[in-house]
């Protein structure tokens, strides 16, 4: 069963074309690792499929329904920025942020469970400033399932987190995925987590250079090569600009 399904989707902005005619569908249950430079459009792609930008060309469909008709979706998708943004004095303790994410009459005892499931239920009455950067980050998960989604949204979540915290990390979004059958859509530049991880691929420079098994990607050395050079390009471009 299809959950997201994007046609021909296009994105410009003055002298850039930052998507250029993006088609794929993510399954129910999928986990979908999203790869590519920096500039290559993944968060303009989230930023389209969480109905904040709508100045595209294109289609996007949740479960069915184009996205510019019904905002109902957005009940059903859970989303971690890269680095969200919060005053460090922000007095709200952890389990206040978590709880934030609850639906109107939500069950309270849904705030423990996913406390537990990201290993930060020790911390809940700690102050969102004074954690670790990994620990803030398994709070915003929190947050994002509290609601019960049915598809997570993660925009490169382990930037600036330690080596120890992203396994941890990425063992908690294993466990989502395969015990709780929850979707996810991860971008990331760590291409053997995105192996060792997901079972789909979608390779994204503006355009899509691939999409499918994971498996297809990874053992085919000649993708896996053009891929690097087309990222090392761009790195070292965008290097020599700035």
């Amino acid at each position: 069963m299809k959950v997201v399904e994007i046609k021909n989707l296009t994105v410009e902005y003055p002298g850039v074309r930052a998507l250029d005619n993006v088609s794929f569908s993510i399954e129910q249950n999928d986990f979908l690792g999203i790869i590519g430079p920096n500039g290559a459009g993944k968060s303009t792609l989230f930023s389209c499929m969480l109905g904040l930008n709508t100045q595209y060309s294109g289609s996007i469909h949740f479960f069915g329904e184009d996205i510019r008709v019904t905002k109902k979706y957005l009940g059903d998708v859970g989303y971690v920025p890269q680095k969200p943004v919060f005053e460090k004095n922000f007095p709200a303790t952890v389990r206040e942020v978590v709880r934030m994410g609850l639906r109107r009459n939500g069950n309270e005892k849904r705030v423990d469970e996913v406390l537990q499931d990201v290993w930060i239920h020790e911390l809940s009455h700690k102050r969102i400033g004074e954690l670790s950067v990994g620990q803030q980050q398994r709070v915003f998960i929190a947050k994002a399932l509290v609601g019960d989604p049915k598809i997570l949204i993660l925009d490169e979540p382990v930037t600036g987190i330690d080596a120890q915290s992203t396994e941890l990390f990425y063992g908690i979004l294993c466990e989502l995925n395969k015990k709780q059958n929850i979707t996810i859509i991860w971008a990331s530049h760590d291409l053997d987590a995105v192996n060792k991880l997901a079972n789909k691929v979608a390779c994204l420079d503006r355009t899509l250079f691939f999409h499918g098994v994971s498996d297809e990607f990874f053992s085919n050395e000649e993708l896996v090569k053009k891929y690097s050079e087309s990222s090392m390009q761009k790195h070292m471009h965008n290097h020599v600009e700035s």
